[in-house]
């Protein structure tokens, strides 16, 4: 990695250090935001893509595995080493330390054979760097429905497939999805996702809200839904790290150019991803 992109890679590097410093921590949002110079939003999607783990999951992973080390080389008993490393309580320990070893504490405690760990994380950049269209919005009212998801190809096609069951006018009419909650700040990847219509539904009334309105980033996906975690990959560890634009507070917004409404084949499909921009 030259300097010039070690230098873009500041921010993400300066989080993964106060992360490691308060791991056993909850960390704020102010703590992020000031240590990254980046919005909550923004570094919380960064670090998902040229880090591979979100913040939650990496602070989760470090206080897992201090807590096999301590489980190994203290005669600390396993309640008070969950507590010690930041865990409300024994079951939540618990729970955590199976999911990533896959073996129960108590268990590991007394074989004390090193388990295996993921690798030390570093941020990568992205190998192409996209440039966006500078558009702005008009305010749209938008009939919709709402979610939370994990926010992958087949729970995003399921979703639509139900929305679309509402039947809507055929002709004049553009859908959005509205990622109302951060698909990557949540350690479980679910977010509050939001089908929309511009119009209303012809055979059930939608609740009605308005989106939009403003400067955005607009940058475009081409090809099916499986993909677009690629394009996010280029604007979260690429071009974002090297713009000076400021960014705004509201959600992303995809616009469905050409979807499987109205295009046969996956690979014409066409995606718009806005980022808002103050």
């Amino acid at each position: 990695m030259n300097k010039e992109a070690s230098a873009n890679l500041n921010c993400v590097y300066n989080t993964i250090s106060l992360i490691e410093k308060n791991y056993d921590q909850v960390i704020s949002i102010e703590e992020l935001e000031d240590v990254s110079h980046y919005s909550y939003r923004n570094i919380q999607r960064i670090f998902k893509y040229t880090c591979g783990e979100t913040v939650g999951a990496y602070q989760k992973r470090l206080k897992v595995e201090n807590a096999y080390k301590m489980m190994i080389y203290t005669r600390a008993n396993i309640s008070s080493i969950a507590l010690k490393v930041g865990f409300a309580n024994l079951a939540s320990f618990s729970k955590a330390f199976k999911q990533h070893f896959g073996i129960a504490p108590k268990e590991a405690k007394s074989q004390k054979n090193p388990l295996m760990t993921k690798a030390e994380i570093f941020p990568v950049e992205a190998a192409h760097l996209l440039k966006p269209k500078i558009v702005y919005l008009r305010p749209l009212t938008v009939y919709y429905g709402t979610a939370f998801i994990s926010y992958i190809d087949e729970e995003i096609e399921e979703l639509w497939d139900k929305f679309m069951q509402n039947e809507f006018p055929e002709h004049g009419n553009e859908f959005y999805g509205i990622i109302a909650d951060e698909p990557l700040i949540r350690e479980n990847l679910k977010c509050r996702y939001d089908t929309c219509s511009a119009m209303q539904a012809k055979n059930f009334r939608l609740p009605s809200k308005t989106i939009g309105g403003g400067k955005y980033a607009q940058f475009i996906h081409p090809g099916g839904y499986e993909t677009i975690e690629d394009t996010y990959t280029q604007i979260y560890s690429g071009w974002i790290l090297e713009t000076e634009l400021e960014f705004g507070p509201s959600p992303v917004i995809e616009k469905y150019i050409r979807h499987p409404g109205n295009t046969a084949m996956a690979e014409e499909q066409l995606t718009y991803i806005l980022l808002p921009l103050n």
